[in-house]
């Protein structure tokens, strides 16, 4: 073997590492800097009524469970629903069966950049519950609930009823106190917690009403019914608030244009930003001249 056998490679490799060098230093002081968007967005939700009802038929031998929502919408983009009627099938001999009709009945969503909200409004509203076709569970005259999450801001919830309302065909006067227990002879009973609200750091959620139901008519077992109504819900949790900024710590005295001493030193020497990585690539390329040098040497000896 010859000298001319080792010269080759070693060029090649002097060459790879001007390369490398060069390739290298602006790909590691960009991942240096790189972040990520953390994707905390805000969101809302609103339901004019939800049920979560156990309906038991001829004498417990068919249940049916009555989960039944109107106008439910959710966001991070607006949404908007007005449906006026909610219906049940399956319990009312083949026949649909209405739980809920008003006059009003609408819930809206929206989330921005920097706030979330969600409201409902339900007015002159009748609530029916299978067995009890002529009897409304609860009438009502306006129910309002909101939830406001503002970034950066204490949530807001806040729900009202107003008006009279009649608990089977009783009326009653709710108080923000407690529970307000309806129980009719023959028919069943009906707790009422008005105005629930519950807020944290960023979230917030407001109902208007809750209803807790056990009727079972004359005791008939003709139609059991047991479980829990929702009235006017909304919720929402607020955007992540912006990252502050972070206090510079070069002293008031002191202050400097960025980037003035390197700008200087590149105007002295007749540099340009390229210079950093153009030096690294030379020092690499010396490096592996001499390599490729001694590795010369030895084959001529």
């Amino acid at each position: 073997m010859n000298g001319k056998n080792f010269r080759m490679p070693a060029r090649r490799l002097a060459t790879v590492a001007t390369a490398t060098a060069l390739a290298a230093g602006p790909a590691v002081l960009a991942g240096a800097g790189s972040a990520q968007a953390t994707g905390d967005e805000g969101r809302a939700s609103a339901v004019v009524l939800r049920t979560g009802l156990d309906v038991s038929l001829l004498n417990k031998t068919v249940n049916v469970p009555l989960a039944v929502s109107l106008n439910e919408v959710r966001a991070p983009q607006s949404a908007e629903k007005t449906a006026l009627t909610a219906e049940l099938n399956g319990v009312n001999n083949g026949q649909a069966f209405s739980v809920l009709n008003a006059e009003v009945a609408s819930a809206k969503a929206d989330v921005t950049a920097t706030k979330a909200e969600a409201s409902t409004h339900l007015a002159h509203a009748e609530l029916h519950v299978p067995g009890l076709p002529l009897l409304s569970v609860v009438e009502l005259g306006t129910v309002r609930s909101e939830a406001v999450c503002e970034a950066g801001k204490p949530p807001v919830a806040q729900s009202n009823v107003l008006g009279d309302v009649t608990v089977l065909g009783k009326k009653v006067t709710l108080s923000a106190g407690g529970p307000t227990e309806v129980k009719v002879p023959g028919v069943g009973e009906v707790r009422l917690d008005l105005s629930k609200r519950e807020t944290t750091s960023r979230t917030a959620a407001a109902t208007a009403l809750e209803l807790t139901v056990s009727v079972n008519p004359l005791k008939l077992n003709v139609a059991e019914v047991e479980g829990t109504l929702t009235l006017a819900k909304a919720t929402c949790e607020a955007p992540a608030a912006p990252a502050s900024a972070a206090p510079s710590e070069t002293p008031a005295g002191d202050v400097k244009p960025q980037g003035a001493p390197a700008e200087a030193g590149l105007a002295e020497t007749g540099g340009n930003s390229m210079t950093p990585y153009i030096a690294g690539g030379a020092i690499a390329l010396l490096v592996a001249g001499g390599g490729a040098a001694a590795v010369a040497r030895r084959g001529r000896n």
